[in-house]
């Protein structure tokens, strides 16, 4: 749940991108810190290994004001992709609002996709979190590399599963911006039911994605 303060007139939303180890999570977090243009945007904290893999996590900062003067922030994880970090993995996912779930696109990987999206549904249960309730999109990424499954066959294996499917290329930025908005439709979904975002903020949800973009790049992307 995020975290409400009434008296500083503070909502922080946790946000999470989780997925297999080198799926693209960092690389999404990296595009979006290099587009997007709120009010606020802290400096991306990226945690980096010798081997280029997440050990803790990411970190980039978001934020800006509603119409009635309500400061909403952004905390954008990643999780560690490694069997190894389970349990930073679960202190990351911990109270967080919305999860993109990155998939690797490479045919090679499809047991890694299963296995790390069930670690995700194990997680949120131990953590506390109502997985069936969970605002959710699934992000296949690396759709720029040869030998992977194509849109099809992917939808196939997905077309009955509740959350958006999206399509990606972290390095080239394709489908970044997508995804985000998508999780963001569907967080402010629960956020306006508990904080009445739209009633008390005069905050409506194309008004949340467009501030949480940045007015001019929403307006661009439409």
């Amino acid at each position: 749940m995020a975290q409400y303060d009434e008296s500083s007139q503070k909502l922080t939303i946790k946000l999470v991108y989780y997925g297999p180890a080198l799926s693209g999570k960092t690389t999404n977090l990296m595009r979006l810190h290099d587009i997007l243009t709120p009010d606020m945007k802290g400096e991306l904290m990226i945690m980096e290994t010798a081997d280029d893999r997440t050990l803790f996590f990411d970190l980039l900062p978001l934020g800006f004001r509603a119409p009635s003067g309500l400061l909403i922030k952004f905390k954008v994880y990643t999780v560690p992709g490694q069997v190894i970090h389970d349990s930073t993995r679960k202190a990351v996912l911990s109270r967080s609002d919305g999860v993109v779930f990155v998939a690797d696109s490479q045919r090679t990987q499809s047991v890694n996709n299963g296995e790390s999206f069930e670690n995700l549904a194990a997680n949120a249960a131990r953590v506390g979190l109502d997985f069936q309730q969970l605002p959710l999109v699934v992000q296949f990424n690396k759709r720029d590399l040869p030998a992977i499954l194509s849109e099809q066959e992917i939808m196939a294996r997905w077309e009955k599963a509740p959350w958006p499917v999206l399509f990606s290329s972290a390095l080239t930025g394709e489908g970044i911006i997508e995804t985000f908005k998508a999780l963001l439709a569907a967080v402010y979904l629960t956020c306006d039911r508990l904080y009445r975002l739209q009633s008390d903020h005069g905050l409506d949800c194309d008004s949340f994605i467009a501030q949480t973009l940045g007015g001019s790049l929403s307006s661009a992307k439409g």
